[in-house]
Order: structure tokens, then sequence, then C-alpha cells
């Protein structure tokens, strides 16, 4: 093996490259299955956000855990339990973030996946065989416990993966895996929905098994994260995961230039692992970031689109709710991929800001006609119409990319109790907007479309978020934005910085002829073995 300082072209092993190419580029068998198979529990959160959008409007649902309304001789979902359903399973949400990032950080990605497969198979065997409003929520709450490990877990996994310059469409997929699984879902409820008996709802629920079964079959073929056994010093292990994910579209220069250029990094930064260290120097500034856009992100209305979507369009009367909730998830699923596409193109900022300037007159709209006392179709119809264009706002950018920005913020050795955070803040968000939002639609307040003033106000923060405070870190690595943060680069700059402790390192090196960012260890690969 060469001791010589890697050069330039080596260290960066891809260079930006335009269209469809760079997929060709980045993407081996192993790391396409790996990231296939990884998506697998995205389309099951989305299944399961799916299955209760639609089965909350369906009368056999409403009839057996209902109350029947005698004025208007039907069964109705009361908002009392409509909130506690959708709220209390940020009980199990927030049990599987600490839970799913402990494992993960503890004994490996690989059984984190495996072990969050046996949460989401208990909460569907529990829901299917519901009779009561109790075991419904108790089994929610148990899928919700797979829910937040896959939150926990997932993004982190997938950017550690894969090469940076499609970082931001592969961690992209948490968005698009999830509006597959609702999309599914919502053409099952369409089907379903006029069946006589529980069998409409039992089905939809029942597809919840799939999706785990697939992912316990399958996952012990995923390599380790190469990042993750680097920093449990297992170096050797590091290589072959690297070089299983990596070989083919690069040559083993590359591969090794990624490998020194990882442990280098890794060897940079001096905390310890504690979790007191998040909150301590420059690290407290990278929390903030995550923190900040997890509660931005939740904040501007997802709720409103994924759980109380179909209700809100039932409300108003136009349209089948099932018909509009497909159609809406269709147009988000292409929008999701547009922004996917352009995310490593253009970068994460510039589309936010984009998403957030639309948000903020689509909510205004949508608040203004929710004023108009006894409306008629053509402004109900407007109404229904700015859901559709919220969903397609929020799918184009912040609801794919801040799994990104997220991910890629925090320091390597602090990765997963960074995320960890963030996702309880994103926790603690959703449920005060699910619990709230029942409310506000419908009885007591009965607010309507008139809700779009209040997200109108948070989407204002989030354009004023996303400018000042979200680093722009597209087409770069983990390791240099780790050093990045180091250099105490203002966040408006990250864009075109590039950090210079690497390359002082090598000067030195090539200075005393010595290698300084190759470390002492020297794999051999026909000793290498495959981690367990």
């Amino acid at each position: 093996m060469s001791t010589s300082p890697p050069s330039t072209e080596e260290f960066h092993t891809l260079k930006p490259s335009r269209g469809f190419d760079r997929f060709r580029r980045c993407f081996n068998g192993r790391l396409l299955y790996s990231c296939f198979l990884i998506a697998l529990s995205q389309v099951n959160f989305g299944m399961d956000l799916g299955a209760f959008g639609g089965t909350q409007a369906m009368p056999a649902f409403k009839k057996q855990f209902g109350k029947y309304n005698p004025v208007k001789d039907v069964y109705v979902l009361e908002s009392s339990y409509l909130s506690l359903l959708n709220s209390l399973t940020y009980i199990g949400f927030g049990f599987g973030v600490l839970s799913g990032s402990f494992i993960s950080n503890r004994f490996g990605r690989r059984k984190a996946l495996f072990t969050m497969c046996f949460w989401a198979i208990a909460g569907a065997a529990i829901m299917i065989t519901s009779r009561f409003k109790q075991q419904m929520m108790a089994g929610r709450i148990i899928a919700y416990v797979y829910i937040g490990m896959e939150l926990a877990l997932v993004p982190v996994f997938q950017s550690e993966l894969v090469p940076a310059e499609i970082r931001g469409f592969a961690v992209g997929t948490y968005a698009s895996g999830l509006l597959t699984g609702q999309l599914i879902q919502n053409i099952i409820a369409r089907a379903t929905s006029g069946l006589e008996g529980n069998k409409s709802w039992q089905i939809p629920i029942g597809l919840l098994f799939v999706m785990p079964v697939l992912m316990l079959a399958g996952v012990k073929f995923i390599p380790e994260s190469p990042r993750w056994l680097l920093v449990k010093n297992r170096r050797e292990e590091a290589l072959i995961s690297l070089r299983l994910v990596r070989e083919g579209p690069y040559t083993e220069a590359q591969i090794q230039a990624e490998f020194r250029s990882l442990q280098s990094t890794i060897d940079l930064t001096v905390e310890k692992g504690r979790f007191i260290e998040i909150f301590q120097k420059i690290n407290l500034k990278r929390t903030l970031i995550v923190i900040g856009t997890n509660i931005v992100v939740q904040a501007t209305g997802q709720n409103l689109w994924t759980q109380y979507g179909t209700l809100y369009i039932q409300s108003l009367g136009v349209i089948n709710p099932f018909t509009m909730t497909t159609v809406n998830t269709a147009i988000a699923i292409a929008m999701v991929l547009l922004g996917q596409y352009l995310t490593d193109l253009t970068g994460r900022v510039p589309l936010l800001m984009i998403s957030s300037t639309l948000q903020i007159g689509i909510f205004a709209a949508m608040g203004a006609l929710g004023t108009v006392h006894d409306p008629s179709r053509a402004v109900r119809t407007g109404a229904t119409v700015m859901l559709t264009l919220f969903g397609a706002c929020l799918q184009f950018s912040w609801s794919p990319l801040f799994h990104a920005v997220v991910a890629e913020v925090p320091t390597q050795r602090l990765r997963d109790q960074t995320y960890a955070v963030g996702c309880l803040f994103n926790v603690l968000t959703q449920w005060t907007i699910s619990f709230s939002l029942p409310y506000l639609l419908f009885e007591p307040r009965n607010l309507g479309p008139q809700v779009g003033f209040i997200f109108c106000f948070t989407s204002v923060v989030s354009l004023i978020f996303a400018y000042f405070c979200i680093p722009e870190c597209f087409g770069k690595t983990l390791e240099e934005v780790d050093q990045l943060f180091l250099e105490r680069v203002p966040i408006r700059k990250f864009r075109n910085a590039r950090p210079t402790i690497l390359d002082d390192m090598r000067a030195a090196a090539a200075a005393e002829k010595l290698d300084v960012v190759e470390t002492s260890v020297v794999i051999h690969e026909e000793n290498a073995t495959l981690p367990k």
C-alpha cells in the first residue's frame, strides 16, 4: 500500500456531476440493495399513516370505535378519541427514538434495524384484532415504538453508507418511501371503504405485517456502517464494509483514500461520545440546528396533511375523501422525487426557502377561504385544493430534506446522541400539533380551513430559519462537514467553503516525507473477514 499522501483527486473521490450519471457512478449492487431494504422501513411507516388516515373515515371503523349520534343517525369518532388515538402514539414514538438510538450506538445499525421489526409485527397483531378503543390505542403505541426507532436509525444509517454526491437523494428516500406506503394504503382504503363490516379497516392494517417480515429476512445482507465500525475501533471490518458499498464504481485507490479520510476526521475530533458533550462548545451549535430543524418541519403543518387530511377533505364535502387523498399522495410522490433529484444539484437551503415561501401564500389563502360565511362549493373546493398544494410544497423540500440536514450536521462520535435529541423535539412538536388539531379543525373550535393562518405564521418562521440557521452541506462528505464546524466557518459561508485542516496535515506530511494522514494500521485484505 502506498504511504504517500492521497492526491486531491483521490481524497475527493467524486467530482460533481449532473443528471442521472451520478447514480450510475455511485451505486454498486450491494449499496443499491442496502438502500432499497432500508427504504422498506419507510414504506411501512407510510403504510401506517395511510392506513389510519383512511380507516378513521370508514363507517365500519366509526361504528366499532365511535359513538352513535342520534341526530345525524350515524356513528362518529369523538374529537377526544381522535386526539388520543393520534397523540398517545408519541409515547411509543419517544421510547422508540431513545431505544433505537441506544441500540444503534451500542450494538450497531444492523441490530437496531433487526430489533425494530419485532415491534412493528407486535403492533400490527394487536391492532388487527382490536375490538375496543383501548386495545386499538395500545396497538398504535406499540407500533410507534418501531416508527421511533426507525426515525432514529434510518437517515443516519443511509447517510453513513452512501457517497456525498448522492447523500441528499438517498436520505430523501425517507420521504419518498413514506409516501409510497401512503399511496399503497390510500388505494387499498379506497377499494375497501365500501366493504361491509370490520374487514374494510382490517385489510389495510393487515398489510402492516408485510414490510417487517421482508426486512427481517434481508437485513443480514446489509453491511454495517463503516463509520460506526471506525468509531468502535473495528478498523479492519470498517474497510471491508466500505469496500462492499464502493467496489465497482470506485477504484481501490479511491476507497483507500476515503477510508483514510474517515479515520483522520474521527481521530481529529476530541469527543469521547458522552451525552453532555452535545451541549458543549461547537457541538451546542450543531445540536441547536438539529433541534430547530426538527421543530420547524413539524410546526409547518405536516400532521394536517398526513394524519387529518382525509377527515379535513371529508368535512368540506366536495369530493370523495379517499379518492382525493390518493390523488394528493400521487402528486406528493412526484414532488418528493423532484426534490430528491435537485437537492444534490442545487443544495438544500434554496429548495427549503422556495417551499417555505410558497407555503406562506398557500396557508394565507386557505385561512382566508375559511373565513367565508356559508361557503359555496367553489370556496370549499378552493380550500380542498390548498391542502393539495401544501402537500406538494411540503414533499418537495422540507419533508425529504430535513432528514439529510439533521443527519449530516452532527459530529460522527455524537451523531446518535444529537440525532436522538432532535428526534425527541420532533416527537414533542408532533404530539402537540396532533393533539390540538382535532379540537381546532372540528368541535369545539370548528376553525376548519382557518387553521391555515396558524401554519402561515409557522411557515414564515421556517423561511427565516432556513436562511440563517441551516448550513449548506451538499456535495461535502460528512468528514468535510465535521472539519468546517471545527474551523468555526459561519453558517452562511458553508456553501462555498472547503476545510483546510486536512490540507495542512498533508502539506506538513509531504514536507517531512511522512504520511500523517495514513494511520498506523495497514489492513491486509487476505486477513479480513466480513463483519458478523
